[in-house]
């Protein structure tokens, strides 16, 4: 391997390290537990990095889940460009899958729900720029569509067509946003 290829992959590296920084700006705390957040997640890739840096791991969990109230597992999958804003009491299931450039707020509860023959469902997937707000409930196999505003305190419960803007409890779409 070259030198050239040594480093273009470190700075890919770097690059996945900071991927949500620029979200984050003037935030630091969503910055630290995003940039915890995709170490953890890069380390989670391979058996052997797991056995090394399980201190790291510990320390991951111990501090976001536990000292800051956010509940990001590294299992879950996370486009780039996430923003956090007032990340407590965030509660996010492993099997979520959100879209680039989402924000999540304080209070937020992204899952699977338990289904009449106790089984579980799958979890929701957000597409592409998803803004949830505060005090927010998603729960089961549902899509929320790209360029979707979810208003606070809702509870979303159906899949939502893309560039919607969702209130209520149940969501409902309070206004299709035109697209050209």
């Amino acid at each position: 391997m070259s030198i050239n290829q040594s480093n273009t992959k470190g700075k890919a590296g770097m690059s996945y390290l900071f991927q949500d920084w620029h979200s984050n700006r003037r935030n630091f705390k969503g910055q630290l537990v995003l940039f915890m957040f995709r170490l953890a997640s890069l380390i989670n890739r391979s058996m052997i990095a797991k056995v090394i840096f399980y201190p790291y791991l510990l320390f991951y969990r111990y501090t976001v889940e536990w000292v800051w109230g956010i509940e990001i597992p590294r299992k879950t999958k996370i486009g780039k460009g996430l923003s956090l804003y007032h990340g407590n009491a965030l509660v996010v299931n492993q099997g979520v899958v959100f879209g680039d450039n989402c924000s999540l707020r304080n209070s937020i509860t992204i899952g699977h729900k338990k289904l009449a023959d106790g089984t579980f469902s799958r979890c929701p997937r957000l597409g592409n720029g998803v803004d949830v707000g505060a005090n927010v409930v998603i729960i089961g196999d549902i899509e929320i569509g790209d360029n979707v505003v979810i208003g606070a305190g809702s509870v979303v419960t159906k899949s939502i067509p893309a560039n919607c803007t969702v209130v209520g409890n149940p969501a409902r779409i309070l206004e299709k946003k035109e697209t050209l």
